[in-house]
This record gives structure tokens, C-alpha cells and sequence, in this order.
């Protein structure tokens, strides 16, 4: 069987960077931080205070009041970013086969407002029973693909992806299977969260997992850097829109990049912590590159996961050294969530995308905020420490790996 190849044609976003494609790049170039003081809801008893939220949202702008009710805010990112790729792509106005077009959304955690309001609401009740008819259909992880699908019309595969923070990267992978394998012309993928709220701060901060540095948010997130101390949380949303090169070309569509394969794999190891010598990273960069059928040696960039955990990133930077071997430090790597946050599972769409600029624009988007880097990491790899570097990059891979022991990575490269 003859494998259809894959090719990115649309793109959209809802970032802490910006709200759009071209807002979210130009920051990640000017290495800007995303975050900030919690402003969405009094956060001043929890012990973490801060997060990387979206700036300049309003859902009005977007939805009407009666859509509005029925959508949690993590769906309506994932419309919203999905509108913007489909828009870009053009795929819409060419009239496709809609019974060969799909969706496959990711998110880790769904609509986590929504389940939290109505639950207080319940509890802070006369106790009668009464809930939101529209609770159910709000809160679940798969709506966000459902609605977008409705939207268009599109009726070919469509579901949701949830796995942890891999949960979107999973959901890349799944679309460009369904095309490689013809069972779709194209794909609306990607991934959305919403988890800024009360629950998703006093959990994560529960674990120990989110940066304290209430002080200094701006500069918490520091992959890399010897004085992390956790993750800072984020929200938004990325969508792609992927097509079989045959059906983009046949419709004259303009081909910003090509996907080349995909891996998955299991740590097998924790519930939360990575296993201590990245077994699972490095089981997953090299089920990518073997679905795309490419040599380490061709790539010239990884989005780390990078989540500026003290054992995560070591963990990554071991299993990248034992990939790449002697390429390693031809290698160019960075982790955006120093400026974007982790967006849980939408941070495979919104990396992908950082990835699909770097072989576009031929840039390496930076790793901020790291003024005392790790002695314990390998100091000769190039880590893009603060400042973007301007590099050939013919193909980048994106990692992302969720609680659960879950590991996610994907390959695009320049088309040609």
C-alpha cells in the first residue's frame, strides 16, 4: 500500500503570547514571557499566584450569549483556533468531500470550570438536585471536537485524544495517520485547555508540580536552569489543518510544511515523575523518526517538553543525548514553555506550531529565563539559552509527554 504523504495547510492560535498565529510567533521570536499575576479569580490563598493566561479574551467577541452558555472556555478556545487554521488553509471555501474531512481534538483535562461551578453550586444549593442541562455536554474533553465538526460540517473521523499533556501531540499523530493511510483527504487537529480556575491551580499546586516564584513570575518558568522549581501553568489552544498532498495540491492550496511521522510510547515507570534515564523519551524520539523514516542526523531542532521540573528536564536531556549520539550537539533545542507556560494538552499543538516556524523561518525560538544553567546537564548541547538563533532548519521534532507516563512526538519538515 501506497502511503499518502501529509502536508500542513492552515494554522491557528490562542496563546498567553497572542491570539493569533502571527502575534504567537513574533513573541516567541522576541522571547517574550507570558506570565502574570492570576487575575481570573482571587488566587492569594493558594501558593502558587500566578499563571500564563490569555490576554485581550473576550468571549464576546467570538460567541453569542446563547453559545456562550453552552461552551466551556476550553472548547471555545478549540473553536476559535480551529476557525483561524480553517480560514488560513482555505479549506472550507473549496468545497471538499465533508465525509473526508474529520477532527481529532486533544485536551487533557476539558472543561474543568465548568465541572467546578457546577458542583459548588450544588453543594452550596438547598440540596435539591438541580443541574445545568447543559453540565454533561460542556465539560466533556470530546466536545470541543464535536463542535467544530458541526461547525463546518465536516463528517469524516471525530474524536478527542486525551492523554495527559501528550494529549494534543496524540491527536496531531491520529490525523495524520487517518490521511496517511487514506482514510481522510484532510484533518482540523490540535488541542485546547482551560484550566486557569481554582481546581486546576489548587491541584496542580497540591503536587507540588507549579513554580512558587509569586514574586517574579515573569522568569519562573526556567528550563533548564538550576533553580527551577516547577511548571507554570498556561491555556489556549493550537489547531492545524492537515491534508494528503494530492488533495492540497489538486486544490491549489499553499503547503506551509510537511509531516513526516509520529511515535508514542509509555514510561511505564510513575504515576507523575519521568523515568530518571528518559526511557520513555528516548523509546518515543526514536519511534518518530523511525514512522518518518529519517535519520537523527536530519534533524536540526527539538521542542523539548521542558516543563522546568528538576527531574523532568534531565530526564529529557539524557534520553536526546542517547538519540542523537554525536548530532546531539549540532542540535538546536529550546523549550517554549518558558514564554508560553504549559498548556497541558495543548501544548503539543502550540509547540508543533513553534516547530513548523522554525523550518519555515529558519529561527530557533529561545529557552528564556535561565541565567544560571544546570552543571548537571550536558553544557555542550545548545540549549537557545534567552535569545532566538537564526539556523537552517530542514526538519523539527516536537516532544510532549503527560502524567501517566505518556510520551507524544512528531516530526515536520520543510516541504520540498
Amino acid at each position: 500500500m501506497e502511503l499518502n504523504r501529509v502536508v500542513v495547510t492552515g494554522m491557528g492560535c490562542l496563546t498567553p503570547l497572542g491570539n493569533d498565529v502571527p502575534a504567537y510567533f513574533d513573541a516567541l521570536k522576541k522571547g517574550v514571557s507570558g506570565a502574570g499575576a492570576i487575575t481570573r479569580f482571587d488566587a492569594s490563598k493558594f501558593k502558587t499566584q500566578f499563571a500564563c493566561e490569555l490576554k485581550g479574551w473576550d468571549a464576546a467577541d467570538h460567541f453569542d450569549r446563547k453559545e456562550q452558555r453552552k461552551l466551556d472556555p476550553y472548547a471555545q478556545y478549540g473553536i476559535v483556533a480551529a476557525r483561524q487554521a480553517v480560514a488560513h488553509s482555505g479549506l472550507a471555501e473549496a468545497e471538499p468531500d465533508p465525509d473526508r474531512v474529520g477532527v481529532i481534538f486533544g485536551s487533557g483535562i476539558g472543561g474543568i470550570l465548568t465541572f467546578q461551578q457546577e458542583i459548588q453550586n450544588f453543594v452550596e444549593g438547598d440540596g435539591t438536585p438541580r443541574f445545568n442541562p447543559f453540565f454533561i455536554p460542556k465539560m466533556i474533553g470530546d466536545i470541543a471536537a464535536g463542535h467544530i465538526s458541526m461547525e463546518f460540517g465536516f463528517r469524516g473521523p471525530n474524536y478527542a485524544c486525551v492523554s495527559a499533556c501528550a494529549s494534543a501531540t496524540n491527536a496531531i499523530i491520529d490525523a495524520f495517520n487517518a490521511i496517511r493511510y487514506g482514510k481522510a483527504d484532510a484533518m482540523v487537529t490540535g488541542g485546547a485547555e482551560a484550566a486557569v480556575v481554582e481546581a486546576g491551580i489548587g491541584g496542580f499546586s497540591a503536587m507540588k508540580a507549579l513554580s512558587t516564584r509569586n514574586e517574579e513570575p515573569e522568569v519562573a518558568s526556567r528550563p533548564f536552569d538550576v533553580h527551577r522549581d516547577g511548571f507554570v501553568l498556561g491555556e489556549g489552544a493550537g489547531a492545524l489543518v492537515l491534508e494528503s498532498l494530492e488533495h492540497a495540491q489538486a486544490r491549489g492550496a499553499h503547503i506551509i510544511c510537511e509531516v513526516m511521522g509520529g511515535g508514542a510510547s509509555a514510561d511505564a515507570h510513575h504515576l507523575t515523575a519521568p523515568h530518571p534515564e528518559g526511557l520513555g523519551a528516548r523509546n518515543v524520539m526514536r519511534a518518530a523518526l523511525n514512522d518518518a523514516g529519517m535519520s537523527p542526523d536530519e534533524l536540526d531542532y527539538v521542542n523539548v517538553h521542558g516543563t522546568s521540573t528538576p527531574l523532568g528536564d534531565i530526564a529529557e536531556v539524557k534520553a536526546i543525548e542517547e538519540v542523537f549520539g554525536d548530532h546531539a550537539t549540532a542540535l538546536s533545542i529550546s523549550s517554549t514553555k518558558s514564554m508560553t507556560g504549559h498548556l497541558l494538552g495543548a501544548a503539543g499543538a502550540i509547540e508543533t506550531l513553534a516547530c513548523i516556524m522554525a523550518v519555515t523561518e529558519d529561527v530557533i525560538p529561545p529557552t528564556i529565563n535561565s541565567t544560571d544553567p544546570d552543571p548537571s546537564l550536558n553544557q555542550d548541547l545548545d540549549y537557545t539559552f534567552n535569545v532566538k538563533k537564526e539556523r537552517p532548519v530542514r526538519a523539527a521534532l516536537s516532544n510532549t509527554f503527560g502524567f501517566g507516563g505518556h510520551n507524544a512526538s512528531v516530526i515536520v519538515r520543510k516541504f520540498g
